[in-house]
């Protein structure tokens, strides 16, 4: 007998009632009743899927390749689409107020393809600095192979010193026969925590080159909770879904969402590369997407009360903390864009690297280890770990300096937190 059981409609409204992202992580794009009533969604392990029929197939293909617009409506091999990467793309969207999304198998991944995808040889990328430094070096170090080049402009920047980058990167294009393809921002700054007015960057984008060239945005540090980038003329947003999102340090997934005329190109690209998120992985991350509001809300109420205790300790030099902003251009652009202050930020001590490193050394409920956005808690030196291979020079114009030690709060009890920073902070 033939199998009549149909999807239900996806539930986004209670009569006039919008529902949240919180609300609707618990079913969007998956129905149990396909899967034999399972309530979560099973892991879909296998490379290829059945067609229904041949003219099925066809039809399939023809969105694959782009043959035909808009991509395909049913599932063809794994390396293109499946179903928990595609009930998890509709949950990324959903967060960031985006048409689509995409997920990948790691941020750098997501990062690599989307500027592959939308640059030729004589184009120029605007971006903002600091980047994460894998961003900034693949801009740099490879995307110059193929014949791109790029101009950057202080995370800080007013529309004014924006506009005259962007005009800088339009003579460049022209003398290299091409144009300025995208401008790629980070915001917050990893690892300073500098916030880049996306409106201001829209509006310098507008003016001076139209719509027709995308702005792109790492929103790891704040997204999908405290800052939702598109609200302010961003047309990309990129995650490293390894950080708050995925939330438990135990997987590494990226992704990009935004506009499908933006990120059909993207996918293409995607389905002739790989990448693709695996679907274990992306199983990971619908469980964790159900919970990403409560643990970046516990993270980001215990990095309040431990950024209030150190803001006077004798041994600390600073905060690059976003609860915490001395600088009124920053604290502008952090009431207009964020609706939080995070759970990372940039510890400065009194000293160098060698006084980074006795703290470092001494902590013991916080990790020694790079990435964040974990339920532990972590730090590290960017200096010399994840912005090593950033030049000295570099460095120091962008902040980055010997005494700057970098640290995710988690959700562990705030004052056990406090007692191992106040111990650590004695052994400097």
């Amino acid at each position: 007998m033939a199998d009549t059981r149909k999807p239900k409609a996806a539930i986004t409204h209670i009569g006039n009632h919008e529902l949240s992202p919180a609300t609707l992580m618990m079913g969007h794009g998956y129905d149990p009743v396909l899967s034999e009533g399972s309530l979560k969604a099973p892991i879909f392990l296998t490379s290829t899927f059945a067609f229904p029929s041949a003219a099925d197939g066809k039809r399939f293909f023809e969105g694959i390749t782009g043959k035909v617009p808009g991509g395909t409506d049913g599932l063809v091999y794994s390396r293109f689409n499946g179903p928990n990467q595609q009930i998890l793309e509709g949950r990324l969207a959903l967060w960031d107020g985006a048409e689509e999304a995409l997920c990948f198998s790691s941020g750098m991944t997501a990062i690599t393809v989307l500027m592959l995808a939308l640059c030729n040889a004589g184009d120029v990328i605007v971006h903002s600095g600091p980047l994460y430094a894998a961003s900034e070096g693949f801009v740099a170090k490879h995307m110059s192979r193929f014949g791109v080049t790029y101009r950057d402009f202080p995370a800080g920047a007013t529309r004014a010193e924006i506009e005259a980058v962007i005009e800088d990167a339009k003579a460049l294009a022209a003398q290299q026969g091409g144009k300025v393809a995208m401008i790629y921002l980070e915001s917050p700054a990893n690892p300073t925590n500098a916030l880049v007015d996306v409106e201001a960057v829209r509006d310098a984008r507008d003016a001076a080159l139209g719509a027709d060239c995308p702005i792109a945005i790492d929103n790891t540090f704040l997204g999908p909770l405290w800052a939702r980038p598109i609200d302010q003329g961003a047309d990309l947003v990129v995650y490293s879904l390894t950080k708050y999102v995925g939330g438990h340090s135990d997987l590494v997934a990226g992704s990009v969402s935004g506009a499908k005329k933006w990120l059909t190109p993207i996918r293409m690209l995607r389905n002739t590369m790989g990448g693709i998120a695996d679907p274990n992985t992306a199983w990971m991350l619908l469980r964790s997407l159900e919970t990403v509001e409560l643990r970046m809300t516990r993270a980001g109420e215990n990095a309040a009360k431990v950024c209030a205790w150190l803001k006077d300790h004798p041994k600390v030099e600073g905060l690059g903390y976003l609860g915490m902003i001395d600088d009124p251009r920053q604290q502008d652009i952090y009431n207009r864009h964020c609706s939080g202050a995070g759970s990372t930020f940039s510890l400065l001590l009194k000293g160098r690297e060698a006084e980074c490193f006795r703290f470092l050394d001494a902590l013991r409920i916080a990790k020694l280890a790079v990435s964040l956005g974990g339920t532990e808690t972590l730090a590290s030196h960017p200096a010399s770990m994840t912005h090593l291979s950033v030049p000295d020079e570099r460095k120091a114009a962008l902040g980055i300096t010997d005494n700057l030690v970098r640290i995710s709060i988690g959700i562990e009890a705030a004052d056990d937190l406090i007692a191992d920073f106040e111990q650590a902070l004695a052994a400097v």
